[in-house]
Protein backbone atom coordinates (compact mmCIF):
# COMPACT_ATOMS: atom_id res chain seq x y z
CA UNK A 1 0.00 0.00 0.00
CA UNK A 2 1.60 3.54 -0.68
CA UNK A 3 2.00 5.85 1.92
CA UNK A 4 -1.10 8.14 0.61
CA UNK A 5 -3.35 5.29 1.80
CA UNK A 6 -1.33 4.23 4.66
CA UNK A 7 -2.30 6.53 6.84
CA UNK A 8 -6.45 6.12 6.60
CA UNK A 9 -5.05 2.58 8.78
CA UNK A 10 -6.01 2.59 12.07
CA UNK A 11 -4.16 1.57 15.46
CA UNK A 12 -4.28 -1.99 16.71
CA UNK A 13 -7.28 -2.10 19.22
CA UNK A 14 -6.57 -5.35 19.82
CA UNK A 15 -2.87 -5.15 20.93
CA UNK A 16 -3.14 -1.36 22.23
CA UNK A 17 -6.32 -2.82 24.80
CA UNK A 18 -3.96 -5.66 26.20
CA UNK A 19 -0.89 -3.15 26.79
CA UNK A 20 -3.67 -0.85 27.80
CA UNK A 21 -5.31 -3.07 30.40
CA UNK A 22 -1.69 -3.94 31.51
CA UNK A 23 -0.84 -0.18 32.37
CA UNK A 24 -4.39 0.54 34.14
CA UNK A 25 -3.91 -2.48 36.48
CA UNK A 26 -0.36 -1.83 37.48
CA UNK A 27 -0.39 1.66 37.79
CA UNK A 28 1.96 2.46 34.76
CA UNK A 29 0.42 5.82 33.14
CA UNK A 30 1.56 5.52 29.74
CA UNK A 31 -1.79 4.20 28.13
CA UNK A 32 -3.43 7.43 29.08
CA UNK A 33 -0.03 9.74 28.10
CA UNK A 34 -0.09 7.49 24.75
CA UNK A 35 -4.02 7.98 23.63
CA UNK A 36 -4.16 11.33 24.72
CA UNK A 37 -1.95 12.28 22.74
CA UNK A 38 -3.96 10.75 19.67
CA UNK A 39 -6.29 12.40 17.21
CA UNK A 40 -8.66 10.24 15.06
CA UNK A 41 -9.35 7.31 17.77
CA UNK A 42 -11.64 4.33 17.43
CA UNK A 43 -14.53 4.17 19.68
CA UNK A 44 -13.23 1.33 21.54
CA UNK A 45 -10.01 3.21 22.04
CA UNK A 46 -11.62 6.31 23.56
CA UNK A 47 -13.63 4.06 25.77
CA UNK A 48 -10.09 2.82 26.54
CA UNK A 49 -8.83 6.00 27.42
CA UNK A 50 -11.56 7.44 29.85
CA UNK A 51 -11.89 4.18 31.26
CA UNK A 52 -8.07 4.22 31.96
CA UNK A 53 -8.59 7.41 33.74
CA UNK A 54 -11.69 6.69 35.75
CA UNK A 55 -10.11 3.20 37.03
CA UNK A 56 -8.20 4.36 40.17
CA UNK A 57 -10.79 6.81 41.14
CA UNK A 58 -14.00 5.24 40.14
CA UNK A 59 -16.17 2.37 40.79
CA UNK A 60 -18.59 2.56 37.96
CA UNK A 61 -16.34 2.20 34.69
CA UNK A 62 -17.72 3.04 30.96
CA UNK A 63 -16.79 0.52 28.74
CA UNK A 64 -18.21 1.79 25.32
CA UNK A 65 -19.34 -1.11 22.82
CA UNK A 66 -15.94 -2.90 23.15
CA UNK A 67 -16.45 -6.18 24.40
CA UNK A 68 -12.95 -7.19 24.79
CA UNK A 69 -12.48 -4.39 27.37
CA UNK A 70 -15.94 -4.99 28.99
CA UNK A 71 -14.52 -8.69 29.40
CA UNK A 72 -11.10 -8.20 30.34
CA UNK A 73 -11.90 -5.03 33.14
CA UNK A 74 -14.80 -6.76 34.48
CA UNK A 75 -12.05 -10.28 34.54
CA UNK A 76 -9.61 -7.43 36.56
CA UNK A 77 -11.97 -6.39 38.95
CA UNK A 78 -13.07 -10.07 39.89
CA UNK A 79 -9.63 -11.14 40.46
CA UNK A 80 -8.42 -7.89 41.94
CA UNK A 81 -11.49 -7.91 44.07
CA UNK A 82 -12.27 -4.64 43.91
CA UNK A 83 -16.12 -4.97 43.10
CA UNK A 84 -16.28 -2.52 39.83
CA UNK A 85 -19.20 -1.66 38.37
CA UNK A 86 -18.81 -1.43 34.24
CA UNK A 87 -21.69 0.75 31.64
CA UNK A 88 -22.00 -0.96 28.47
CA UNK A 89 -23.17 1.14 25.55
CA UNK A 90 -24.71 0.45 22.18
CA UNK A 91 -24.95 -2.94 20.69
CA UNK A 92 -22.94 -4.14 24.20
CA UNK A 93 -25.95 -3.61 26.34
CA UNK A 94 -27.98 -6.49 24.33
CA UNK A 95 -24.93 -8.97 23.92
CA UNK A 96 -25.19 -12.16 25.90
CA UNK A 97 -22.42 -12.12 28.06
CA UNK A 98 -21.17 -14.49 31.23
CA UNK A 99 -21.27 -12.44 34.66
CA UNK A 100 -19.97 -15.07 36.96
CA UNK A 101 -16.94 -14.33 38.83
CA UNK A 102 -16.41 -17.76 39.44
CA UNK A 103 -14.69 -18.09 36.03
CA UNK A 104 -11.47 -16.81 37.49
CA UNK A 105 -10.33 -19.99 38.77
CA UNK A 106 -11.30 -21.78 35.42
CA UNK A 107 -7.86 -22.94 33.06
CA UNK A 108 -7.80 -20.93 30.02
CA UNK A 109 -9.11 -23.84 28.00
CA UNK A 110 -12.74 -23.96 30.24
CA UNK A 111 -12.24 -20.17 29.65
CA UNK A 112 -12.11 -20.59 25.82
CA UNK A 113 -15.53 -22.59 26.12
CA UNK A 114 -17.30 -19.38 26.98
CA UNK A 115 -19.64 -17.20 25.38
CA UNK A 116 -19.38 -18.90 21.99
CA UNK A 117 -15.71 -19.84 21.97
CA UNK A 118 -13.89 -15.99 22.25
CA UNK A 119 -10.69 -16.56 23.60
CA UNK A 120 -11.43 -12.69 25.53
CA UNK A 121 -11.59 -14.82 28.81
CA UNK A 122 -8.88 -16.24 28.36
CA UNK A 123 -6.35 -13.11 27.24
CA UNK A 124 -7.88 -11.54 30.24
CA UNK A 125 -6.68 -14.82 32.81
CA UNK A 126 -3.25 -14.52 31.25
CA UNK A 127 -3.27 -10.44 31.11
CA UNK A 128 -4.16 -11.15 34.68
CA UNK A 129 -0.86 -13.59 35.94
CA UNK A 130 -1.86 -16.65 34.23
CA UNK A 131 1.42 -17.82 33.28
CA UNK A 132 0.42 -20.98 31.16
CA UNK A 133 0.76 -20.80 27.75
CA UNK A 134 -1.05 -23.11 25.00
CA UNK A 135 0.10 -24.79 22.09
CA UNK A 136 -1.62 -23.51 18.81
CA UNK A 137 -3.35 -20.73 20.53
CA UNK A 138 -6.52 -18.81 18.89
CA UNK A 139 -5.15 -15.91 16.80
CA UNK A 140 -5.99 -13.00 19.62
CA UNK A 141 -4.95 -15.53 22.57
CA UNK A 142 -1.65 -15.83 20.74
CA UNK A 143 -1.56 -12.09 20.93
CA UNK A 144 -2.24 -12.02 24.51
CA UNK A 145 0.69 -14.34 25.18
CA UNK A 146 3.00 -11.39 23.07
CA UNK A 147 1.54 -8.88 24.86
CA UNK A 148 1.89 -10.18 28.43
CA UNK A 149 6.05 -11.35 27.34
CA UNK A 150 6.54 -7.77 25.89
CA UNK A 151 4.81 -5.40 28.52
CA UNK A 152 7.24 -4.27 31.54
CA UNK A 153 6.47 -1.98 34.28
CA UNK A 154 10.02 -0.13 32.90
CA UNK A 155 10.19 0.35 29.61
CA UNK A 156 7.55 1.90 27.76
CA UNK A 157 5.39 -0.47 24.89
CA UNK A 158 5.35 -0.26 21.05
CA UNK A 159 1.89 0.63 19.77
CA UNK A 160 0.95 -1.22 16.91
CA UNK A 161 -1.24 -0.71 13.49
CA UNK A 162 -4.14 -2.61 12.06
CA UNK A 163 -2.82 -5.11 10.47
CA UNK A 164 -6.25 -7.03 9.34
CA UNK A 165 -7.38 -3.94 8.29
CA UNK A 166 -4.78 -3.17 6.30
CA UNK A 167 -4.84 -6.53 4.47
CA UNK A 168 -8.60 -6.15 3.62
CA UNK A 169 -7.40 -2.81 2.81
CA UNK A 170 -5.00 -3.56 0.15
CA UNK A 171 -7.22 -6.92 -1.01
CA UNK A 172 -10.06 -4.25 -1.77
CA UNK A 173 -7.72 -1.78 -3.96
CA UNK A 174 -6.45 -5.04 -5.93
CA UNK A 175 -10.20 -5.62 -6.33
CA UNK A 176 -10.88 -2.32 -7.69
CA UNK A 177 -7.84 -2.25 -10.00
CA UNK A 178 -9.26 -5.55 -11.27
CA UNK A 179 -6.91 -7.79 -10.03
CA UNK A 180 -7.12 -10.67 -7.98
CA UNK A 181 -7.60 -9.68 -4.00
CA UNK A 182 -5.12 -12.01 -3.03
CA UNK A 183 -7.00 -12.57 0.33
CA UNK A 184 -7.61 -15.52 2.49
CA UNK A 185 -9.59 -15.21 5.64
CA UNK A 186 -7.51 -15.85 8.29
CA UNK A 187 -9.85 -15.78 11.27
CA UNK A 188 -12.84 -14.16 12.39
CA UNK A 189 -12.10 -10.53 11.98
CA UNK A 190 -12.16 -11.37 8.33
CA UNK A 191 -15.42 -12.99 7.83
CA UNK A 192 -17.44 -9.88 6.69
CA UNK A 193 -15.36 -9.16 4.13
CA UNK A 194 -14.87 -12.51 2.92
CA UNK A 195 -18.09 -13.28 3.04
CA UNK A 196 -19.08 -9.67 1.05
CA UNK A 197 -16.78 -10.83 -1.03
CA UNK A 198 -17.84 -14.77 -1.93
CA UNK A 199 -14.81 -16.19 -0.66
CA UNK A 200 -16.44 -18.37 2.41
CA UNK A 201 -19.96 -19.30 2.84
CA UNK A 202 -22.33 -18.64 6.00
CA UNK A 203 -21.89 -22.38 6.55
CA UNK A 204 -17.84 -22.76 6.62
CA UNK A 205 -18.18 -19.22 8.63
CA UNK A 206 -20.14 -20.64 11.42
CA UNK A 207 -17.96 -24.09 11.31
CA UNK A 208 -14.43 -22.02 12.07
CA UNK A 209 -15.55 -19.23 13.87
CA UNK A 210 -18.72 -19.75 16.55
CA UNK A 211 -17.86 -16.53 18.24
CA UNK A 212 -19.09 -15.16 14.93
CA UNK A 213 -22.59 -15.34 16.31
CA UNK A 214 -21.79 -13.41 19.72
CA UNK A 215 -20.16 -9.69 18.68
CA UNK A 216 -21.58 -6.53 17.86
CA UNK A 217 -24.21 -8.93 15.86
CA UNK A 218 -24.92 -12.69 14.98
CA UNK A 219 -22.48 -12.03 12.00
CA UNK A 220 -23.46 -14.77 10.02
CA UNK A 221 -27.39 -14.06 10.15
CA UNK A 222 -26.59 -10.06 9.74
CA UNK A 223 -24.25 -10.33 6.52
CA UNK A 224 -26.64 -12.29 4.95
CA UNK A 225 -29.31 -9.69 5.40
CA UNK A 226 -27.31 -6.92 4.90
CA UNK A 227 -26.01 -7.93 1.67
CA UNK A 228 -29.96 -9.04 0.60
CA UNK A 229 -30.62 -5.17 1.64
CA UNK A 230 -27.95 -4.04 -0.36
CA UNK A 231 -28.86 -6.23 -3.34
CA UNK A 232 -32.56 -5.18 -2.93
CA UNK A 233 -31.62 -0.98 -3.52
CA UNK A 234 -33.03 -1.45 0.30
CA UNK A 235 -31.07 0.66 2.83
CA UNK A 236 -28.79 -1.32 5.25
CA UNK A 237 -29.76 -1.21 8.72
CA UNK A 238 -26.75 -2.84 10.45
CA UNK A 239 -24.90 -1.19 13.27
CA UNK A 240 -22.37 -3.74 13.25
CA UNK A 241 -19.07 -1.67 12.15
CA UNK A 242 -17.62 -4.94 10.56
CA UNK A 243 -20.62 -5.67 8.47
CA UNK A 244 -20.72 -1.82 6.68
CA UNK A 245 -17.60 -2.01 6.17
CA UNK A 246 -17.74 -4.99 4.15
CA UNK A 247 -21.03 -4.32 2.30
CA UNK A 248 -19.64 -0.71 1.25
CA UNK A 249 -16.47 -2.22 0.19
CA UNK A 250 -18.47 -5.11 -2.01
CA UNK A 251 -20.89 -2.26 -3.39
CA UNK A 252 -17.72 -0.28 -4.65
CA UNK A 253 -15.95 -3.17 -5.92
CA UNK A 254 -19.41 -4.08 -7.75
CA UNK A 255 -20.24 -0.43 -8.75
CA UNK A 256 -23.75 -0.35 -7.33
CA UNK A 257 -25.14 2.38 -4.96
CA UNK A 258 -25.79 1.68 -1.58
CA UNK A 259 -27.33 3.59 1.38
CA UNK A 260 -26.51 2.85 5.36
CA UNK A 261 -28.54 4.08 8.23
CA UNK A 262 -25.90 3.64 10.45
CA UNK A 263 -22.64 4.69 8.66
CA UNK A 264 -21.38 5.89 11.45
CA UNK A 265 -21.07 2.43 13.02
CA UNK A 266 -17.71 2.12 10.90
CA UNK A 267 -15.86 4.71 13.88
CA UNK A 268 -15.91 1.29 16.44
CA UNK A 269 -12.32 0.10 14.28
CA UNK A 270 -11.95 2.07 11.47
CA UNK A 271 -12.44 5.92 12.01
CA UNK A 272 -11.23 7.18 8.62
CA UNK A 273 -12.96 4.22 6.62
CA UNK A 274 -15.19 6.70 4.49
CA UNK A 275 -12.17 9.05 3.69
CA UNK A 276 -10.28 6.10 2.88
CA UNK A 277 -13.47 4.75 0.21
CA UNK A 278 -13.41 7.96 -0.84
CA UNK A 279 -9.72 7.95 -1.91
CA UNK A 280 -10.22 4.68 -3.40
CA UNK A 281 -13.38 5.46 -5.09
CA UNK A 282 -14.70 8.18 -7.31
CA UNK A 283 -15.24 11.75 -6.62
CA UNK A 284 -17.84 13.34 -3.88
CA UNK A 285 -18.78 9.60 -2.56
CA UNK A 286 -20.72 10.11 0.51
CA UNK A 287 -21.19 8.23 4.19
CA UNK A 288 -24.03 7.45 3.24
CA UNK A 289 -23.70 6.06 0.09
CA UNK A 290 -21.38 3.62 -1.65
CA UNK A 291 -20.79 3.34 -5.33
CA UNK A 292 -17.59 3.16 -7.92
CA UNK A 293 -16.43 3.08 -11.28
CA UNK A 294 -12.91 1.69 -11.87
CA UNK A 295 -12.05 5.17 -12.11
CA UNK A 296 -9.16 7.25 -10.46
CA UNK A 297 -7.38 3.55 -10.26
CA UNK A 298 -4.08 5.59 -10.97
CA UNK A 299 -4.24 7.08 -7.38
CA UNK A 300 -3.70 3.32 -6.30
CA UNK A 301 -0.59 2.70 -7.91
Amino acid sequence: MNEALRQYIPLDKSWIIRMGLLDIINGKPQIVEFLSGQTGLSDDLQALLQAAKDWPVKQSIGVGESGTLYRFLHFASWKMGLGKTFVRRGTLRHRSITNDPGIITLSQRELLGLDNGTSQWASAAVLLGDEKRLPGPPLKLGLTYEAAYEWSPRQEWEPRWDETIERQAEAFIRQVKGQPAGFRPGHSEDYCLARALNMISAGEGSKRWPSLAGHETNRLHEMETATSQADSGRVVTSKDHRVVQAVAIRAVIKGSNVKFKHPKAITKSWPRFWEFIKMVGPTGLEPVTSSTSRKRSSQLS
